[in-house]
């Protein structure tokens, strides 16, 4: 089973994620700024196959978190969800090895299809 952490600081976008995502078969964890994030890769668990990671959360720079997920588990895939894509940004992003990046607002059922093409 694909396991896959969302992090986001707004709850409805990661109850929403979190049952699409449990409701296609994924095991879903939840995390909702950057300290949560880095527990669960701190914490010894099995390892993610793929984060959907917010750019913006409020204790942490998101491509800076991307690149700490990298580092501690390199197969992980890591989607990134922002509403404030500057091209410098995203550029950065995809550099540190961010799989893809949603704009938000996003549509749910786009969004799946972008997890399911993502390679885990």
């Amino acid at each position: 089973m694909c396991r896959v952490l969302v992090v986001d600081d707004e709850a409805l976008i990661r109850w929403s994620l979190s049952e699409h995502l449990s409701a296609a078969g994924y095991e879903v964890c939840q995390a909702a700024d950057g300290a949560a994030t880095l527990a669960h890769f701190a914490e010894g668990r099995p390892p993610f196959d793929l984060v959907l990671l917010d750019l913006r959360l409020p204790d942490a720079s998101g491509v800076a978190l991307l690149r700490h997920i990298k580092r501690v588990c390199p197969t992980c895939r890591v989607i990134l969800m922002t509403a404030f894509g500057d091209p410098d940004t995203l550029r950065e992003a995809r550099d540190a090895g961010a799989s893809d990046v949603v704009a938000k607002p996003f549509d749910l059922e786009r969004l799946m299809d972008v997890i399911g093409r993502a390679p885990v």
